[in-house]
């Protein structure tokens, strides 16, 4: 039986959508949230495109555990319409699809990270724990096709940030990341947790392409969206 996990400082946003039509997949993620200590009552599961819009009609869901192959369409549908609604919002794909295009598109949509079903419990539960850290897990496999794609790719595709802009909140805590303020500070500021406080400079991050602190600041201000 797997040891409980739980880091001290792990920070558990609560309520959980899982989205799986599988009954033996949505018991395991089950199991493996409550090892990390989520109790029962936390988790909502959803089976369809169309109950899990019903749920995020009626609940105000912190994280989200997303199938793809759903009954009544793709769960990427899904991710792209909680991120539009919460661009904060950590989503982790849970899925047997590792096609290229399926996984840009999920990424694209708003998924914070991508594991593949047939991994082990731990895998699975070390991708959920770096969601929950505020960080962007990437099946190994998964990786490697984007690696690969990228490699094949035109240089100019792969060097130029989005050409998403930012939201007011985002450019609000850039200016104090620009200002030397760490997490912590800016979250207490803001009034926020320091995990939603990371999350908005992970979308960030993405948005500028960069991969750093330094390298945030110098993009915003080469562009004019800071001083």
């Amino acid at each position: 039986m797997m040891e409980h996990v739980q880091p001290p400082e792990l920070v558990l946003p609560a309520p959980v959508l899982l989205v799986e039509d599988d009954p033996m997949i949505s018991s395991r993620l089950q199991g493996l949230l409550m090892q990390l200590g989520y109790p029962r009552d936390a988790l909502i599961w959803a089976a369809t495109l169309a109950e899990a819009r019903a749920c995020l009609a009626t609940h105000p869901i912190a994280l989200a555990l997303v199938d793809l192959g759903l009954p009544d369409g793709n769960g990427i549908e899904l991710i792209a319409q909680m991120h539009a609604s919460d661009p904060a919002l950590p989503v982790l794909v849970i899925s047997a699809w590792s096609t290229e295009d399926v996984i840009l598109s999920a990424l694209r949509a708003g998924a914070s990270g991508y594991v593949l079903k047939e991994r082990d419990d731990m895998e699975v539960l070390l991708s959920i724990r770096s969601v929950l850290r505020g960080g962007a897990p990437i099946d190994p496999f998964v990786a490697r096709r984007i690696i690969a794609e990228l490699q094949h790719a035109p240089v100019e595709k792969v060097e130029h940030a989005t050409g998403e802009a930012l939201s007011p909140r985002q450019s609000q805590i850039l200016r104090l990341v620009a200002e030397g303020l760490g997490n912590r500070e800016i979250a207490e500021q803001l009034h926020l947790s320091r995990y939603t406080v990371e999350c908005h400079i992970k979308h960030v991050y993405r948005k500028l392409a960069v991969s750093s602190r330094t390298r945030a600041i110098h993009a915003a201000r080469s562009q004019g969206l800071i001083d």
